[in-house]
């Protein structure tokens, strides 16, 4: 092997070491980061059934090499996801963060510019540290109003267009109006709805981390 590399021109050593390299990065798992609350978090599930931890098993299912960190804190909020974002990314230097927050701000009535906000600012830090970003949507009940509900829900679409970054529009499509798929709180879905919001965001992950 020494006598191959000795009989190499420098322009051949050099671009063999670029193949080298580049096949070391190829084959490198990609690293995705969820960032979000309960709904992500298995408030009340048994470990490993929530849709966080059934994205992972597709993923490998799927042969996509990848790590899935699940840094959902139950009740967080964009705020809290904002501050604590940084430590995340220079901890594990994802290659994707997947955001799922909003639905506390909303479920405090909270203004949308300020949840915007903050979804903006980690949406920068992310890209910062050359990490792709992809948002997951929530809906607010009826009962916020009509007029606070629809800013809500339009605040992630609009959002998603000025940063270019892929949506999953609502996760809770074809759960939020089954009572039957809920906990007894009747906010939080039970381990049977986590297979029907991977369905909603699987789609897009799957395409985002190929893309990445």
């Amino acid at each position: 092997m020494l006598n191959i590399i000795n009989r190499l021109s420098g322009k051949a050593l050099a671009a063999l070491l670029l193949l080298s390299a580049a096949a070391s990065a190829y084959s490198a798992p990609k690293t995705v980061l969820v960032l979000g609350d309960s709904l992500s978090a298995e408030y009340g599930l048994s470990r490993g059934t929530g849709w966080v931890a059934l994205a992972e098993q597709k993923l490998k299912q799927n042969n996509i090499d990848a790590v899935v960190v699940n840094a959902s804190v139950s009740g967080e909020t964009t705020s809290g996801g904002r501050s604590r974002l940084q430590a995340l990314l220079t901890k594990y230097k994802p290659d994707l963060v997947v955001i799922e927050l909003g639905a506390n701000d909303g479920l405090r009535g909270l203004p949308v510019p300020a949840a915007e906000a903050n979804l903006r600012a980690m949406s920068d830090a992310a890209a910062k540290a050359d990490a792709k970003v992809m948002l997951i949507g929530m809906r607010m009940p009826p009962n916020y109003g009509r007029d606070y509900a629809d800013k809500f829900f339009a605040m992630y679409g609009a959002l998603s267009k000025d940063i270019k970054a892929p949506l999953v529009p609502f996760m809770l499509d074809g759960v939020a109006d089954k009572p039957q798929l809920f906990q007894p709180d009747r906010l939080h879905p039970l381990a049977e709805a986590h297979p029907i919001i991977l369905a909603n965001i699987w789609p897009t992950l799957q395409k985002t981390i190929k893309a990445k």
